[in-house]
């Protein structure tokens, strides 16, 4: 129970800020525009939903594309930790992004093409991007060290955060609306930097693990 927490929280906190969804709620809103609540919340459903497909599938199939291209997990630890860790930096430190603004009044017509703009680009890459990929992919490799039980509970932790992480999309999206009136620019923007300084922490974290490995492999 312990190591599906653990992972569960890497996995969750490494991936918030790279979905980021009240920063991606933003842009949501802005695309869709004016728009009956109805029309809010289908839309936040079917994102949620191929977001979490989108996650399972990339930690399903992580492996098999290391193993593919020969590439080692220590390798991807480090790798993908620095990439992780620069994540962090440029969030950090980047200027604020400005949100679109809203569209007036959608005609049903606008509407009813919303459907066909679910994955592309609602889901991909407006809430999951290809920072996603190589975040999952790094969290994959990270659980899969030993073979042992404890992978299978580490990775069981990763799928429940990417499932988690979907709910928060979820209602990130269906509530975009009012967040907006109630959640100042200031606050959302105070709680960006704060979880940016620990994907920066995890990066480098992960990175050393990495590190380690290597060093140690050397040695021997």
């Amino acid at each position: 129970m312990l190591t599906v927490l653990k992972y569960f929280g890497l996995a969750f906190s490494a991936l918030l800020p790279v979905v980021n969804p009240l920063g991606s709620a933003l842009v949501f809103l802005g695309l869709v525009g004016v728009a009956p609540p109805e029309i809010y919340r289908n839309l936040a459903r079917r994102i949620a939903m191929n977001a979490t497909l989108f996650l399972l599938v990339v930690e399903l199939v992580g492996a098999a594309l290391l193993n593919f291209f020969g590439i080692s997990l220590p390798v991807v630890q480090v790798s993908g930790g620095f990439v992780l860790a620069a994540m962090g930096w440029g969030l950090l430190n980047g200027p604020d992004a400005a949100p679109s603004a809203p569209r007036t009044d959608a005609g049903t017509e606008e509407l009813r093409s919303l459907e066909s703009q679910v994955f592309y680009p609602f889901t991909f890459p407006v809430t999951v991007g290809p920072g996603c990929i190589v975040v999952m992919l790094t969290v994959s490799a990270h659980a899969s060290r030993t073979k042992t039980l404890e992978d299978v509970l580490g990775h069981i932790g990763i799928l429940i955060a990417a499932v988690a992480l979907s709910v928060t999309v979820y209602l990130s999206y269906r509530y975009a609306p009012g967040i907006t009136r109630k959640i100042s620019p200031q606050t959302i923007r105070g709680i960006v930097r704060v979880i940016a300084f620990i994907l920066l922490c995890i990066g480098v974290q992960i990175a050393w693990r990495g590190v380690q490995t290597l060093i140690q492999s050397v040695a021997k």
